[in-house]
């Protein structure tokens, strides 16, 4: 597999703390990859992400030791708006990356301030709509948008620029279940079918859990467990703050009993219960 995001020995502490955010960091991300970086508040997962398209060091000032690459560029020899080509970043608050007046306007705008021509920008902005399926709110204007809505434009002006990889910082924390799930199954579906990398902080788990490749969890700054879903579940993890998936949750109660295998969906879950009471009955 293909490595597209390479960190060696990193550490960060932010100008004005005396504290390191990040602490020895060595970490490869492969194309394709779906990662769920996990971890409590203060964990350093936003750190990590800021790290990616250069906001780190080039907005965030601070101590920065190490070395941080994507697709073999050195992030901190590049401005951020090279590295907008190759990793999309999208903020825990889609209000705080929505500038233009309508849903039209707040797509075409990377694509504007990059020097795209008119034709090539009404072309992406269509393609960008019927992606989402936002044609509905297209000349409505971003702020008055549900949180659903708001994050899938913020996601749609990220996409315009045709990167590699989409980052989101803890984007379910503002959405109802519905939008959240809703949410889900577009990044899937940008994974799956479109095939983009896709790194998602998040301490939640059981929204992302089916989707998942890998899970990356974080805690005081390091990186403490990196694995498959199923293997990373084997663990307590609501000892580091996080939030484990019901489902893994009773599975890995009747494991103890029952050889029961760890559980990601309700349909494996279901599987199982039948597979252990055929073989009790009989």
């Amino acid at each position: 597999m293909k490595e597209v995001i390479v960190i060696k020995n990193f550490s960060f502490r932010y100008e004005g703390t005396n504290f390191f955010s990040l602490k020895d960091i060595n970490l490869k991300i492969f194309e394709g990859d779906f990662v769920i970086l996990a971890g409590p508040s203060g964990c350093g997962k936003t750190t990590l992400i800021r790290l990616l398209n250069g906001l780190i060091p080039h907005f965030y000032k601070g101590e920065y030791k190490g070395e941080v690459s994507v697709y073999g560029l050195i992030v901190k020899d590049r401005k951020t708006y090279e590295m907008a080509k190759y990793v999309g970043l999208v903020f825990q608050d889609p209000e705080d990356q929505l500038l233009s007046m309508t849903v039209e306007k707040e797509i075409a705008f990377g694509l504007e301030n990059l020097g795209y021509k008119k034709d090539e920008m009404v072309r992406i902005v269509n393609e960008i709509i019927k992606l989402l399926n936002i044609e509905h709110i297209r000349y409505k204007s971003p702020f008055l948008l549900s949180g659903g809505e708001q994050q899938k434009v913020a996601i749609g002006s990220v996409l315009a620029l045709k990167p590699k990889i989409l980052a989101l910082d803890e984007p379910f924390s503002n959405l109802d279940l519905k939008s959240s799930y809703n949410l889900a199954e577009l990044l899937n579906y940008l994974n799956k079918n479109l095939k983009y990398t896709i790194i998602i902080a998040e301490h939640r788990l059981d929204l992302l859990i089916n989707y998942a490749s890998r899970i990356i969890v974080m805690n005081e700054g390091r990186i403490i467990l990196d694995g498959p879903p199923r293997e990373i579940l084997s663990y307590n993890l609501e000892e580091f703050g996080i939030m484990e998936p019901k489902i893994s949750k009773i599975s890995k109660l009747l494991r103890k009993k029952y050889n029961f295998d760890i559980c990601l969906t309700l349909e494996e879950f279901v599987n199982n219960f039948k597979k252990i009471y055929e073989i009790n009955r009989n």
